[in-house]
């Protein structure tokens, strides 16, 4: 029996940088030490790149359904099988249809235990949308695919040493002050910080909050989102033994470096939070969905277009992605089993409860 995960790997659309990121990270057989890959794709797009781009030698084992799925390969579930129209740097109807069919099909295997995590490969959001695809993004799709209980995903970018989390994601900026809301910047907190101890076994996280307008409102003066929604929102937190602090002027917090000296930072929409994090780590950056009972995560960057078929394209994120999602996986496991059956712990007030549990002064000692 495999003691190997099988990590999942969409492929994502087809005229994007997708299918060279996979190429260039296989031609380096070691990755097939560390977990059993099951790429769902095409095969004939698999073969165009691989001849276009006229790397090192990288060969898939294709079959049709994971369940065939082998250690020490390649493996490519062929469960695009049209033809497929491939034109690098094009977006196209063609192109987002096989991005969904591969999304679908990874997703199901993944609810079905088939395999152990999903890394996506970046789609183009506009053309995959669709009957059955009517979401802005991957993280939508999976928060109403898996989500149970009122679960809500949350988008976390991270490395090693910087984590971001967005308040808002794929919304118009015009529209981001009528979105946020005190009771959905608490529940982003709740799930950062539960995600920062579980996924990433950090006892006692620290939590930045940057604020919506620039300066943070001053005081009002550009707005007041920041005293009547934010800062409410940060001390109830607190009171709820959150170490978060904040609101903090973004482009200050950044510039001056203050963000190494938190865990994670939440931010109010994409471009703060994304502008930042990726000029700091556009090469080593994850995108991982929290808040979901499945692990998710994505190369921080899209499609790439402008070099998609120049062979340009670096393979560190999604790497690192893969790393990510192996290592919060196992953290989960580890976080969870830590904490099964736990001894009732007991609490009192000395003085009012000692009567209570009719404790004597030298029995509390």
């Amino acid at each position: 029996m495999s003691s190997l995960l099988k990590v999942g790997i969409t492929h994502g659309d087809v005229n994007g940088i997708g299918y060279e990121v996979l190429l260039k990270a296989f031609s380096d057989d070691r990755l097939l030490e560390l977990f059993r890959p099951v790429i769902y794709g095409s095969s004939k797009s698999a073969s165009y790149y691989r001849k276009m781009l006229e790397g090192d030698p990288v060969n898939f084992h294709i079959i049709s359904k994971a369940d065939e799925s082998q250690d020490g390969k390649i493996n490519l579930v062929n469960c695009v099988r049209e033809e497929i129209r491939i034109e690098p740097g094009t977006a196209s109807a063609e192109a987002g249809e096989s991005a969904y069919t591969a999304l679908d099909q990874a997703a199901g295997d993944l609810a079905n235990g088939k395999i152990d995590l999903l890394v996506t490969l970046p789609i183009n959001k506009e053309s995959i949308q669709q009957e059955k695809f009517q979401f802005p993004g991957h993280t939508e799709f999976l928060q109403d695919r898996f989500a149970k209980d009122n679960e809500k995903a949350l988008m976390i970018l991270a490395t090693e040493v910087l984590r971001v989390a967005l308040v808002t994601t794929h919304v118009p900026i015009a529209e981001v002050p009528s979105k946020i809301s005190k009771e959905l910047i608490l529940e982003k907190l709740y799930t950062l910080d539960h995600s920062l101890r579980r996924d990433f076994l950090l006892e006692n996280p620290r939590i930045a909050v940057l604020g919506l307008n620039p300066h943070a409102g001053e005081n009002g003066l550009l707005g007041r989102e920041e005293i009547d929604i934010i800062a409410p929102a940060v001390r109830e937190a607190q009171d709820k033994w959150i170490l978060c602090a904040g609101p903090f002027p973004a482009d200050g917090f950044f510039g001056s470096g203050r963000f190494k000296e938190f865990d994670a930072i939440l931010a109010m929409y994409h471009d703060q939070g994304l502008i930042p994090f990726k000029t700091l780590a556009m090469d080593a950056g994850v995108n991982f969905t929290a808040g979901l009972p499945i692990v998710r995560t994505s190369p921080d960057h899209g499609t790439a277009y402008n070099i998609a078929g120049k062979n340009l394209a670096s393979d560190e994120s999604f790497r690192q992605a893969i790393y990510m999602g192996i290592d919060i996986l196992k953290n989960r496991l580890f976080y969870d089993e830590a904490r099964k059956n736990p001894l009732k712990k007991m609490f009192f007030d000395r003085g009012k409860d000692d009567e209570k549990l009719d404790l004597t002064k030298e029995e509390t000692e």
